[in-house]
């Protein structure tokens, strides 16, 4: 058993132990080793200005993917290469480095690290890949998704990226050799533990490790992609005694579709969750693009969007539609769960304290069935809800066959609307049958006043997504909420 976390950083190999594997990465990296690039602003992955690039070796080479180093722990790196806006060049100027200068992409500078390291995760994949079309301005707006500015404005960055001689651009790999990064492309055998003063850290090997080891000891934090505690950790001081860290284990990286379900491992990130689902559900990949940037994606998971029990969480009410069966396993027992009995009250869920949330299993659409998913935000893009909701429908001979709808940001929990969906089943589809549908909500839902949305805000929002269901399977409008 090891008593350290053993890391990459630009090539050079690190073994980080004691109360720094506590920090968050772009604090390591500034205070303990002196690598100033790596700025920190917000410390709640809003900014982007402390974009890194973490390698892990998959599929017989290491891959590099965006991630923001103000909420990705030290311990949760364990066998990861990371790379910093220092190391994304070799012995001259990356040419992203380079376009920036002579395009003056830059005033204050102080976003200008995060918008390098993004870019460069961008032309890498491109250089590795056989792709060979050309590069739009979508493609670097997509890329730079969670990077802000607020001073240079976003048009000499785009013309920068733009004006990049492809070419020219070197390789990670043929940079950094994965020979030179042995350690980190074998399997890891070891579990870790790791105690300080107040505090214990454990990285089991194996899926019945962590079993034993949140039986032995039930107040200890599960940890995957952990983007929400660790804001809290950032942000209120929050320090988690014990930690259970899970992201590593191989039998919870697991996602595959059978006939019937798309199965969702409990490590797997919402990058590739994402990625894998939207084949299965269409409107999802949109829906997802509006919540949170890469950076963050790459680094949480949907277990934890589960886990974490907010009535806000943006997949929940996809969920609760699709009548997702969630399976937990203790030492003692396995069972499944249909996440609209999982929780029980605001924060409170239906789920021992020796248990693990292991895998979400998705029925997939049926032939007939139509999806919809909402969400209302102060921003569009990559904000907290005000509200959401998700309806599947099924339609036969302009009747209502079958009818799921579910709302986020309106109770304690995310509410499956069970008397709406009663109500609609077997009538026309019509205007007048959704309107009528959409009054009876008064009587159902409760939703309360926040900084983010009034009572009657958000009441009026459940009623014009069903209006805007109607709109846009009958009419093929693109009818606003």
């Amino acid at each position: 058993m090891k008593n350290y976390i053993e890391i990459y950083i630009n090539g050079k190999p690190y073994q980080v132990s004691g109360s720094d594997i506590f920090l968050p990465l772009s604090e390591y990296l500034r205070s303990r080793i002196h690598l100033k690039g790596t700025k920190e602003v917000c410390i709640e992955g809003d900014c982007g200005a402390c974009t890194t690039l973490i390698g892990r070796f998959k599929n017989g080479k290491i891959q590099y993917e965006t991630v923001d180093s103000c909420i990705c722990y030290i311990y949760q790196l364990n066998k990861c290469h990371i790379v910093t806006v220092e190391g994304v060049k070799n012995s001259k100027l990356h040419p992203i480095q380079e376009t920036m200068i002579k395009n003056h992409g830059a005033q204050c500078g102080y976003c200008t690290p995060g918008f390098i390291v993004s870019l460069c995760s961008f032309f890498d994949d491109y250089a590795s890949s056989s792709n060979s079309k050309v590069i739009t301005k979508k493609d670097i707006q997509d890329t730079l998704t969670g990077n802000l500015c607020r001073c240079t404005g976003y048009e000499t960055i785009i013309e920068a990226a733009l004006s990049v001689d492809k070419k020219a651009v070197e390789k990670l790999d043929d940079i950094y050799p994965k020979e030179k990064l042995s350690s980190i492309c074998k399997e890891n055998s070891e579990s870790i533990a790791i105690e300080t003063k107040n505090r214990y850290f454990y990285e089991p090997v194996s899926l019945q490790e962590a079993l034993e080891l949140k039986d032995k000891y039930n107040d200890a934090i599960l940890i995957a992609g952990g983007t929400d505690l660790h804001v809290m950790c950032n942000k209120k001081d929050f320090k988690p005694q014990k930690i259970i860290h899970l992201s590593n284990l191989k039998e919870l990286k697991s996602i595959e579709a059978n006939n019937q379900h798309l199965i969702v491992g409990a490590g797997v990130a919402l990058s590739e969750f994402e990625l894998i689902a939207s084949k299965y559900y269409p409107g999802l990949k949109e829906f997802m693009e509006l919540f949170a940037s890469p950076q963050i994606k790459n680094i949480a998971t949907l277990a934890g969007n589960i886990a974490n029990a907010s009535p806000i969480g943006d997949t929940l009410p996809f969920l609760f539609i699709m009548e997702a069966m969630l399976t937990l396993e203790s030492t003692k027992k396995k069972r499944e769960i249909n996440i609209n009995n999982f929780y029980k009250g605001y924060k409170i869920l239906d789920k021992e304290a020796s248990e693990i949330l292991t895998k979400t299993s998705i029925p997939l659409l049926s032939k007939n069935e139509t999806l919809r998913l909402y969400k209302v935000s102060k921003r569009r893009h990559l904000d907290i809800s005000s509200f959401s909701a998700a309806i599947k429908l099924e339609k036969e001979n302009e009747r209502v066959k079958s009818i799921s709808i579910a709302f986020g940001g309106v109770g304690p929990t995310v509410i499956r609307a069970k008397e709406i969906e009663e109500y609609l089943i077997e009538k026309e589809f019509t205007q007048n049958t959704f309107e009528n549908a959409s009054n009876l909500l008064d009587k159902i839902i409760t939703p309360i006043s926040d900084v983010r949305g009034s009572r009657e805000y958000r009441l009026q929002l459940a009623k014009n997504s069903l209006m805007k269901l109607y709109f846009d399977l009958k009419e093929k409008e693109k009818v606003l909420i």
